[in-house]
């Protein structure tokens, strides 16, 4: 079994206090602790950190595979400072009598009209512990209890408003009517079980929220865990409240010293690790843990240029983890070997699927140069839980893009146990929280999260020219008499309904002196890909030509387009910088993307700023025009770009990363 640990002391558990401050007067916490004279080592770890949680009561999340399954064993941890474990959906109902004070049923990517859906022991309905159902959960609760469940004619993904129904529910208490909640599905509840009432609905949701108080089970069809359902913390700490008697402790103390003794123990006999570091926030904190629990002269850390990395960001992160004062770095420039692996592959995942094979070649050779001893060394790399889960790396997850570091060659190495991952179940926000905690400074745990893979996957290839998409009426309808609409021939990567999907983006242009509304932006994305199948994505056009013009030309991942991608990514974060925003934007990726008139060469330039917490839910950022002019003016007068758009898509249906 696997756990995700909370981050929040015994005094924030108010859940009117937002994810953001909460994180931040947490760290405070931390720093104070570690300059204080008078604050006491970090206790040891009890022998064995499992035996001393068994003699409690648990709270189990069953993973359907969804998205978001160690997002709810975490959040619930938070809110509610009690342990939770996650099971798989073959459990048998008698596990639970054992310690569940409590089992809550995860989202999922699968339908319940799937002929081989997953389902669980139907005897754990009838255990008489409290429940919580979740999306995928809560329809399969109301169908296996007498419900009715029925395919939905279009999905409802993102943003909805949830409208109290019946306002002595204990789960919505002190919920507000309105309340901004976080979708993503298409199948939905039709009809309640006997004993069943509505507590919520949306507009497009009849069910959203559901009850059977006599035997306290409970049924959402959004997803309370995301930090986007704005009072989603506040219904899980209800649910624990019901649950009632369980609330314990578990701090990121226990956290790291749990850690290091894992570290200890899997290099006993004294075996030596082998970190790839990219200078990012996952690998830079793993780098700090493994330097506390090992000697200097058994951690060897090695940053690999690939030749995708952002400008002059090779010489900056070498500076940086030195100034750090992490151990027994190397570096080595393998942008050629990158480059020549990468040549003719343009396909999103085969491209992340080469890079993540030339990381462990690149990895094998500095092993030879460095006549080390292979069979005394083990591997570190910085995998965090969103790469697991969007690999499809647990039973019943869907596989959305593989990361670098899910490679199937990597992947061996893991289940050979060669392999150490010690933040693999934590989040961006928990990772962040660890580098505090280990002293890092603020301006490395803090900074933007970059790919491993780089530019790399922020380069759209293609190896043929693609003509313009025909109209869409169901886009022009929603967008009438508000701005000018084309489907693109361009496709990304996004996550809807837990599932990976790879589809067409819509593009969207104002009328010349029209206002920009990001609210109207954000209602307007949300229907389209809502009520249009073959749209995952929606950009504005900033500056360019007309769209229903623009062309798909063959552009291969070389130097030439990483250099005009590096120089736009330089405008736009100097830019960021220079403005005050940096802090205020969680990350801002630029795309490139082989987008321009026909028989042209040019590209176009796509903005993604989002804000996020843990990288699994994400909206677009509310940049200011002025800075947003500023940005798209310098980018157009680089050579050989002709357009600028702005990605106005929250995730889901749109991930992060446009591959």
């Amino acid at each position: 079994h696997t756990t995700v640990l909370s981050l929040c002391p015994p005094t924030m558990q108010s859940s009117n206090l937002t994810p953001d401050f909460q994180r931040r007067v947490m760290l405070e916490q931390l720093r104070a602790e570690r300059s204080s004279p008078s604050s006491s080592p970090v206790p040891a770890a009890p022998p064995c950190a499992e035996s001393l949680v068994a003699k409690k009561k648990k709270i189990y999340i069953v993973d359907f595979g969804g998205q978001y399954a160690h997002l709810l064993a975490q959040r619930i941890r938070k809110v509610g400072q009690v342990f939770t474990d996650i099971v798989s959906t073959n459990t048998p109902a008698e596990f639970f009598t054992k310690d569940a004070a409590a089992i809550v049923l995860s989202g999922g990517p699968q339908s319940v009209f799937d002929q081989d859906s997953v389902s669980i022991d139907p005897q754990i309905f009838e255990l008489g512990i409290p429940m919580l159902c979740i999306c995928y959960g809560h329809q399969l609760l109301c169908q296996t209890l007498g419900g009715a469940v029925e395919e939905g004619v279009k999905g409802e993904y993102g943003r909805a408003q949830l409208q109290t129904i019946d306002h002595s529910s204990p789960l919505l208490a002190g919920v507000d009517d309105g309340s901004r909640i976080w979708m993503s599905h298409r199948d939905e509840v039709s009809a309640l079980p006997p004993g069943f009432s509505t507590i919520a609905s949306t507009d497009t949701c009849s069910f959203a929220a559901v009850s059977d108080v006599s035997r306290q089970l409970y049924g959402l069809q959004f997803h309370p865990e995301v930090v986007h359902s704005e009072q989603g913390e506040r219904m899980l700490s209800n649910f624990v409240d019901i649950v009632g008697g369980v609330r314990g402790s578990w701090t990121m103390d226990d956290f790291v010293q749990q850690e290091i003794d894992n570290i200890i123990a899997k290099t006993a006999g004294g075996k030596k690790v082998f970190l790839l570091c990219s200078g990012g926030v996952d690998s830079t904190v793993l780098y700090a843990l493994l330097a506390k629990a090992l000697p200097a002269d058994r951690v060897l850390g090695l940053f690999i240029d690939t030749g995708f990395m952002r400008y002059q960001e090779g010489e900056q992160v070498m500076e940086a983890l030195g100034a750090a004062g992490l151990p027994n770095l190397h570096a080595v420039d393998a942008s050629e070997t990158f480059f020549s692996n990468l040549n003719g592959i343009c396909e999103p995942e085969a491209k992340r699927v080469v890079i993540g094979n030339t990381f462990l070649s690149v990895q094998r050779d500095k092993v030879d140069a460095l006549n080390l001893d292979p069979s005394e060394w083990l591997l570190a790399q910085g995998t965090i839980y969103p790469d697991t889960i969007e690999s499809g790396g647990t039973k019943n997850a869907a596989k959305i893009k593989t990361h670098h570091n899910r490679v199937p060659q990597i992947q061996a190495l893991i289940d050979a146990g060669l392999v150490i991952e010690s933040l693999s179940q934590l989040y961006k926000d928990e990772v962040r929280a660890v580098g505090e905690n280990l002293g890092l400074p603020h301006h490395l745990v803090w900074r933007h999260p970059f790919p491993g893979p780089g530019l790399a996957v922020r380069l759209l290839c293609s190896d043929v020219g693609v003509p313009p998409e025909q109209s869409c009426p169901v886009i022009e309808a929603i967008v009438s008499g508000v701005c000018a609409a084309a489907v693109m021939p361009l496709r990304s990567v996004g996550v809807q309904g837990d599932a990976r999907t790879y589809s067409h983006c819509a593009a969207l242009r104002l009328p010349d002196g029209g206002r920009l509304d990001w609210h109207q932006l954000d209602k307007i994305s949300t229907r389209i890909t809502n009520e249009s199948s073959k749209v995952n994505r929606v950009l504005l056009q900033l500056a360019g030509p007309d769209l229903e013009a623009m062309h798909v030309h063959a552009a291969a991942p070389d130097p030439d387009r990483v250099t005009k991608l590096q120089l736009a990514d330089k405008i736009v974060h100097d830019n960021l910088r220079d403005s005050g925003w940096e802090d205020k934007v969680w990350q801002f990726p630029v795309v490139l993307a082989p987008l321009s008139l026909e028989g042209s060469a040019d590209e176009a330039v796509i903005l993604r700023p989002v804000d996020s917490t843990e990288a699994m839910t994400a909206q677009f950022s509310h940049l200011p025009k002025e800075l947003l002019d500023q940005m798209t003016r310098q980018v157009m007068a680089l050579d050989g770009i002709c357009a600028v758009f702005f990605d106005v898509t929250n995730k889901p249906p749109g991930t992060i990363e446009w591959e």
